[in-house]
């Protein structure tokens, strides 16, 4: 398959069987996250992987993860991203987006279907998991099996802007 086909295959899951992902599988998502391209190649950030019973019930005090057999929050480390120098721009949120977006494309990839939220109560995360100081919850991204069918890979045509509405060329 190729790129555009499996971003367009992608689409986001609220429905789960209780089927586990497979080991070997999650080694893959992570695999992905590790490659992913960061800031001046800082990799400032860490996964927590949730899939225990227990720890996928400490997480449902901070968001609805549907039920999933999977999460991993994508925590940026702070001190250690890169910031840029013109007007200090702190990128730690574009670095865990590039790491969610990777395992996300990994997940569909290996027949997974996932969730990226960003509505959690970090508070309740950062104590719940034990999270440091420097280190900042950014995606909770969950992974399993759907349990609903997949939306077509034919619906961006309808439901995407196009391209003429996106693009502006040289200078707005």
């Amino acid at each position: 398959m190729d790129f555009l086909e499996l971003a367009k295959k992608r689409c986001s899951t609220r429905k789960y069987t209780s089927q586990k992902v497979e080991p070997e599988k999650l080694e893959k998502i992570i695999e992905a996250a590790r490659v992913a391209p960061t800031g001046k190649n800082s990799q400032a950030f860490k996964l927590l992987v949730i899939q225990s019973e227990e720890a996928l019930n400490k997480l449902t005090d901070a968001a609805n993860f549907y039920h999933a057999p999977l999460a991993i929050l994508t925590v940026a480390d702070l001190e250690n991203t890169w910031h840029r120098s013109f007007d200090g721009k702190v990128i730690s949120d574009i670095d865990a987006s590039i790491v969610s977006t990777h395992m996300i494309m990994e997940a569909t990839e290996l027949g997974l279907a996932s969730l990226w939220i960003c509505r959690f109560k970090p508070d309740v995360i950062r104590e719940a998991f034990n999270i440091p100081e420097g280190f900042e919850p950014v995606n909770l991204t969950v992974f399993g099996y759907p349990d609903e069918p997949l939306k077509s890979s034919e619906r961006h045509a309808e439901d995407r802007k196009t391209i003429e509405e996106l693009v502006v060329t040289e200078s707005f």
